[in-house]
């Protein structure tokens, strides 16, 4: 009865939602903005800048204190994935989607409208490059990598089920498992549900927008519906396969795909460039880390930009953070603390620079060196056909374009495995949800993709996610909490354990002169 009422719960929730942007698009959307724009953005921005820090921080603690060598399960565990596939899953888990449709978008948005100074110059330029990294490297990474963390810890190591609420009852007691527990469970699966949505959503408008722009099949009402079922039946029939296969063998072929693309695009374009860009631009986001980690405008108090972006990435960092945790807390059982945090934070955080360094400097490469107003003009005028816009610049662009739209359909469907593999583990407290379970969930994210994408409410969604984190940054912080007791007391056992074993091998030795 518990769990039902969780899942019936969410999905109310979620209904609600729904039918707010399916009959009200324009409606939710104004209130989604003025909660993000002038709420948030007005009194609660410092906010999100300190909790998105404070969780690079503790991913940073954790990893090389004492604790760092604690072990995700039972001390003799080991990884169940190689690292190469581990880290392939970690980007599957439906983060790859958002560095293909924002690879080229993101820098020369912001290169047009910096933070600070004048657009369009060589200047901010690098300051485009600089808060791109920003926004996808360590505060992203470390806010995905805390929750997955946290959650395979209390998961392996301490044997409770795969809910959030359980991680909270070292400080919350009996109460983590009531009405408080249940809320947050709910909660969870909402942000689950919405985060994923508007995700897979930016994934088929650009699928469809780029098989207009390139075949001429149009992108309509239609086709589009044609297009999520179709990747719906695929997604389903993989996540019925367990992620042993499925999603596995899936995420290790996109990554291949992936890469080969980057890797063509830089030889194929500027590459001293490309190599003076990710020089440069990791330069620039490690000096200015702090700086940008704390910048507020308390003299100026406009937050218009620092809300569309920062605030906005935080706050759907965290929304998003909760499906992307769980996905790795079931991935990553047998790894160390400590191998868990370079793994799931600072090698992705990497490989994400030089991505958005190879994509996106070259963008940027293009519009300065070459003159490329095009290219700034079809970013603006679409941001779903601006990345085969900037493809068509690359010798054999047709090869490339048909790399991008297969790893952007494999993408899709290890994104949306892995999301109805996490709601069947929350919804069945079990890290081997049945096949029952996964298809339900399935047609759900379908279902509320449709309707949304058809209504426009996809959009307002997504500024309801980086709302939703403001409360969720909440739970967030009490699972720290309850994380860092937990592990002093487990420290406390170790070292009293060894203590004990110290002794008795200094008796045994005793004994036997």
């Amino acid at each position: 009865m518990r769990k039902n009422f969780v899942v019936v719960g969410s999905l109310i929730l979620t209904a609600i939602f729904v039918a707010f942007g399916i009959f009200l698009p324009d409606k939710m959307g104004e209130v989604s903005s003025y909660i993000l724009y002038t709420f948030i953005g007005d009194y609660f921005g410092w906010f999100y800048m300190l909790v998105a820090l404070f969780f690079v921080v503790a991913c940073f603690y954790v990893a090389f204190s004492k604790y760092g060598k604690i072990r995700l399960g039972k001390d003799s565990d080991k990884p169940e994935f190689s690292t190469f596939t581990w880290i392939a899953m970690l980007y599957s888990s439906g983060l790859a989607i958002s560095l293909f449709f924002w690879g080229v978008a993101e820098p020369v948005l912001m290169y047009l409208e910096p933070p600070y100074g004048e657009g369009g110059t060589k200047e901010s330029a690098e300051l485009a490059m600089q808060y791109t990294h920003f926004h996808w490297g360590f505060h992203s990474w470390g806010t995905y990598a805390i929750i997955g963390l946290i959650m395979a810890y209390f998961q392996y190591r301490k044997n409770t089920p795969p809910l959030i609420n359980h991680t909270l009852e070292p400080i919350l007691g009996k109460k983590a498992f009531g009405s408080i527990g249940k809320f947050i469970n709910i909660l969870a699966i909402f942000a689950v549900i919405s985060g994923i949505t508007t995700s897979l959503g930016l994934g088929v408008n650009q699928i469809g927008a780029g098989f207009e722009y390139e075949y001429g099949i149009p992108n309509n009402t239609t086709n589009n519906i044609i297009l999520i079922v179709v990747l719906t039946v695929i997604f389903i029939a993989s996540a019925s396969t367990g992620i042993q296969r499925g999603i596995k063998w899936l995420s290790n072929i996109n990554i291949i795909i992936a890469l080969s693309i980057m890797i063509a695009i830089f030889f194929l374009g500027p590459t001293k460039n490309i190599l003076e860009i990710i020089v440069t631009s990791t330069g620039d986001y490690i000096n200015n880390f702090i700086g940008m980690s704390f910048h507020l405008e308390p003299f100026l108090n406009d937050y218009s930009w620092q809300a569309g972006w920062d605030f906005f990435y935080w706050g759907w960092a965290i929304s998003f953070g909760v499906f992307v945790g769980l996905f790795i807390a079931r991935i990553s059982k047998g790894r160390t603390i400590r191998g868990f945090i370079l793994g799931a934070m600072i090698i992705p955080t990497i490989a994400t620079m030089i991505w958005y360094s190879t994509i996106g400097g070259s963008a940027l490469f293009n519009i300065i060196n070459f003159e490329n107003a095009e290219l700034a003009t079809q970013i603006l005028e679409n941001m779903n056909t601006a990345l085969f816009y900037f493809l068509e610049l690359f010798p054999t662009s047709e090869i490339l374009i048909f790399m991008t739209f297969i790893s952007l359909i494999i993408f899709f469907v290890t994104s949306a495995d892995s999301t109805v593999y996490v709601l069947g583990m929350y919804s069945e407290e079990s890290t081997e949800p049945s096949n029952k379970s996964k298809i339900m969930w399935g047609f759900v994210i379908a279902g509320v993709a449709i309707a949304l994408l058809l209504t426009g409410g996809l959009t307002p969604l997504q500024t309801v996610s980086a709302v939703a984190g403001l409360p969720f940054s909440i739970v967030m912080i009490l699972m720290c909490i309850s994380f860092f007791k937990s592990l002093r007391k487990e420290a406390v056992v170790l070292s009293a354990e060894k203590e004990v074993a110290s002794t008795e091998n200094n008796k045994e030795k005793e004994r036997k002169i």
